[in-house]
């Protein structure tokens, strides 16, 4: 029987019933944590950390469990649903724990810091000076009091006038060249513009015809083509968390390897007395090894394969056990044998 580790203090209750719930499953199934990752799909890491409360389980792992175990779905998916809101409520409460602290903490910082310095007034927009008073004494006309003429002086913010009596001649704008020269500027930007254009144009297709779109060299050799890719001879790409593959998992644990849980299947399955045997093969990792349930300590298990050497393993204190891998390229030539401490003995069929 398992020995559980006691659940963390700060669980909510509804939780902590239901990995309560969790554990009774599987002390009653007699299954240890290794045979449930095997059987489930999730790896024995994972289901460690949902027995023991440090993380909720996901639906998918509940639903294979009560596969494996022979429990009703529905109920156990209920009290899922219920754990998994208090869950929620209780990583909703520690995130607001959190973004008070945050908020408190930039509030003391901010305090360190003086109050804003005064910003300057602005100037005129645009950062123009302010327009220069008009000299005392003078109307905008140009004349005194007395009614006599005055020269007038040209100012940047007033239009001036030709003479008494004409019209105001449009005002240019602030900073821009009154000459002649300056009224025809537009036109010839356009003219350069647009010539420039053309220009550009035409060197591009002197080029397009050129090279000819990358077919032939100038001098009117084929060009030449990269050289081919070397062909690579590194083995394929094992995914994540898998280690072996081959001949390099014999002898190996399927379990450390990583070639278990949702990379194996079973491919055939024997009864022997009253113990459940099977040879679970991972196309992953091209091995396959033997496992044994509902066994006694002292029953021996092993699993061999045509011209090749048997992998054998003796049932412990747990109630399964499962042998070391060994390489196979067709599953159908692995075969599980179990000699039990009864003195029956037997092994799996192809299936």
């Amino acid at each position: 029987m398992p020995r559980w580790k006691a659940l963390p203090e700060e669980l909510d209750p509804q939780v902590r019933e239901f990995a309560g719930q969790l554990r009774r499953l599987v002390d009653r199934s007699r299954l240890s944590i290794s045979a449930v990752a095997d059987r489930t799909g999730y790896s024995k890491t994972s289901w460690e950390r949902y027995l023991n409360g440090r993380l909720l389980a996901p639906k998918g792992a509940i639903v294979a469990l009560a596969e494996v175990t022979g429990t009703n779905t529905g109920h156990l998916t209920t009290m899922w649903e219920l754990a998994e809101r208090a869950w929620s409520r209780s990583e909703m409460r520690h995130d607001m724990t959190m973004e008070a602290s945050r908020i408190s903490q930039a509030r003391a910082a901010l305090g360190e810091f003086g109050p804003a310095q005064a910003v300057a007034p602005a100037g005129r927009p645009g950062g123009l000076p302010a327009a220069p008073a008009e000299p005392s004494g003078r109307d905008f006309g140009g004349r005194d009091p007395g009614g006599g003429e005055q020269p007038q002086r040209p100012s940047p913010y007033m239009p001036t006038r030709s003479g008494p009596g004409l019209p105001v001649p449009p005002t240019a704008p602030l900073g821009a060249d009154p000459s002649p020269d300056h009224q025809g500027g537009g036109k010839r930007k356009v003219i350069m513009f647009f010539a420039g254009l053309v220009g550009a144009l035409l060197v591009i297709a002197a080029a397009m015809l050129l090279t000819d779109f990358g077919g032939d060299s100038t001098d009117g050799r084929p060009a030449a083509k990269p050289p081919p890719a070397a062909p690579t001879t590194s083995s394929p790409q094992l995914p994540e968390g898998v280690k072996c593959s081959g001949k390099a998992c014999t002898g190996q644990d399927p379990e450390a390897m990583g070639c278990g849980g949702e990379f194996a299947k079973t491919v055939s399955s024997a009864t022997v007395g009253k113990t459940f045997v099977e040879v679970r093969y991972s196309k992953t990792c091209q091995a396959a090894w033997a496992r044994i349930t509902q066994a006694a300590p002292g029953d021996a298990l092993q699993i061999s394969v045509a011209g090749k050497g048997a992998q054998k393993e003796l049932v412990n204190a747990d109630n399964d056990a499962y042998t070391p891998m060994t390489a196979v390229a067709v599953p159908a030539e692995a075969k599980a044998c179990a000699t039990l401490k009864t003195g029956v003995t037997g092994c799996t069929g192809q299936q």
